[in-house]
């Protein structure tokens, strides 16, 4: 439901994980805001990776509790179901990352069940916005029959759309299949596009250990807040002025803006709490964001990067949202995991979007194209290379039908391609987008790294969770049947379209 009153958004100091205390902040700004949790209550955090490796990537337990507390001390009866849902990066279960971050055995402590959306019913949502990517798409269930949808995001910069803080976390209200629709040049469109669904009532992001740089492994800053709102729009705008960023320059909170969903302003925000947002942009000040080009990200190491654009340049010149931020999320990753990464890798060459320019590859270097938009006509080495374009207009791109590949089955792909390439110089990897996992098992096998799919540390959990979604979600389809009462959409009509469902897969 599009705003009726005033955004308010309010800026609390908080140093510490102490769940009570968070309870405190949060049941305090709810009360400020009016705001008691009625119905089917759901809580998204933001679980895109755990464990180890990913400290700082997502909302941490302590702070789910908080709010999940403050929410139970704010019910008055009304609330008749209470959830914690999300849908973690790809490939990886989300039951994985629920465990990573230490949710199970919070979630028991207050009584409250965890939701994985890829094992839901999926349902079908139609869109009739005029600015629409497509005229529909899916969600779980879980998400649209919810009636009190709280969104609790971490605090991050992310190299594709500069920042992910209310707006961007919406990512995670699709499985696999269809997250991967769309998730390419028109990224930021997509994000706005899924406001449409629906919209959070209560939004807290973790700052209190905030993350600049990257997504999924973020440099940890101290922030000290809890930041509250129940406007996604009038929210980011705040967090982006927090850390001297001007939102009209944020795609997808721009987008969203512009079609109705709040104001960036700041003089029509409402901003209150125990830190003045002067005393928060002091904290944050040289907060570092994302949006590095690929090739300036690889200077100076043994790979070296080429993009051109994407299709549809009317559009942009390059791909934020697609194959290129994915190499960077990888690379990332392997060096955490590998501490000699970078002095492994064999001197190669990666190659993204309409490339028309030189290729300067020695012999016995590999040169590495990948998306389906790759395209190139020129030499490699002395040698002929033509690369054509497979990219497929979205419109082809059919909702109902959408596939993906688990991490065993991309991890077999990917073998299998290098293994029939091990004499070539040049190889080519499909996909739209080619995802992070897909490249880093790539860079795994090109530079004989250490591989973070196959640890001791991980491998046993992995493939337990791994057997637990895909054995629930068979029985789920073999069982389940679409819903079929009529709901309301993001704007307040009726939504026959909730009559159209598609069992987990």
């Amino acid at each position: 439901m599009r705003p009726s009153t005033r955004p308010k958004v309010i800026l609390r100091h908080c140093d510490s994980y102490d769940p009570e205390r968070i309870r405190r902040i949060v049941r305090d700004g709810m009360a400020e805001l009016g705001l008691r949790p009625r119905g089917r209550t759901l809580l998204k955090p933001n679980l895109v990776a755990s464990g180890p490796l990913f400290e700082h990537a997502f909302t941490r337990p302590e702070f789910t509790e908080g709010v999940l507390m403050a929410l139970r001390d704010r019910d008055e009866g009304q609330m008749t179901e209470l959830r914690v849902g999300e849908r973690c990066g790809i490939t990886v279960p989300s039951r994985f990352a629920f465990e990573g971050a230490g949710y199970p055995a919070m979630l028991d402590r207050v009584g409250v069940k965890p939701c994985y959306f890829e094992e839901e019913q999926q349902v079908e949502i139609r869109y009739d916005h005029p600015e629409r990517l497509r005229d529909y798409v899916f969600t779980p269930e879980a998400v649209a029959l919810t009636d009190f949808f709280v969104n609790c995001p971490k605090f991050k910069a992310h190299p594709w759309t500069t920042v992910t803080f209310s707006i961007k976390a919406y990512i995670g209200i699709q499985d696999d299949r269809h997250r991967l629709i769309d998730h390419d040049h028109r990224l930021n469109e997509k994000i706005a596009d899924l406001q449409h669904i629906v919209q959070p009532e209560l939004i807290c992001i973790d700052a209190i250990t905030a993350g600049e740089g990257r997504m999924l492994t973020p440099i940890p800053r101290d922030l000290n807040l809890i930041v509250i709102g129940n406007n996604q729009v009038a929210f980011d705008s705040v967090c982006c002025a927090i850390i001297g960023v001007d939102p009209k320059t944020v795609d997808h909170i721009r987008i969203t803006s512009e079609r109705g969903f709040g104001s960036m302003d700041l003089d029509s925000i409402e901003i209150s709490g125990d830190v003045t947002l002067d005393e928060a942009r002091k904290r944050a000040e040289g907060f570092k964001v994302g949006l590095i080009r690929v090739e300036k990200y690889f200077e100076g190491t043994h790979i070296t990067a080429y993009a051109g654009p994407p299709p549809e340049p009317e559009h942009t010149q390059y791909c934020w949202g697609g194959c290129p931020g994915a190499i960077e999320e990888a690379i990332e990753i392997l060096r955490l995991y590998d501490a000699e990464c970078d002095q492994k890798m064999p001197r190669m060459h990666v190659v993204f979007g309409a490339y028309d320019g030189p290729i300067d590859a020695r012999p016995g270097e590999k040169v590495v194209f990948i998306g389906d938009c790759a395209t190139f006509d020129g030499e490699v080495a002395g040698k002929p290379v033509q690369i054509r374009s497979k990219y497929r207009d979205r419109a082809l791109k059919d909702p109902h039908v959408a596939k993906h590949d688990d991490i065993y089955v991309k991890m077999a792909k990917v073998t299998r391609k290098l293994a029939s390439a091990s004499e070539d110089q040049v190889v080519r990897f499909e996909g739209c987008p080619v995802s992070v996992a897909e490249q880093a098992l790539a860079l795994v096998r090109l530079g004989g790294l250490k591989n973070p799919y196959l640890s001791a540390d991980n491998a046993l959990a992995f493939t337990k969770n791994y057997l637990m979604w895909r054995s629930t979600a068979m029985a789920k389809r073999l069982t389940g049947t679409p819903y079929q009462r009529p709901g309301v959409s993001a704007r307040g009509e009726a939504r026959p379209e909730l009559a159209a469902g598609e069992p987990a897969e």
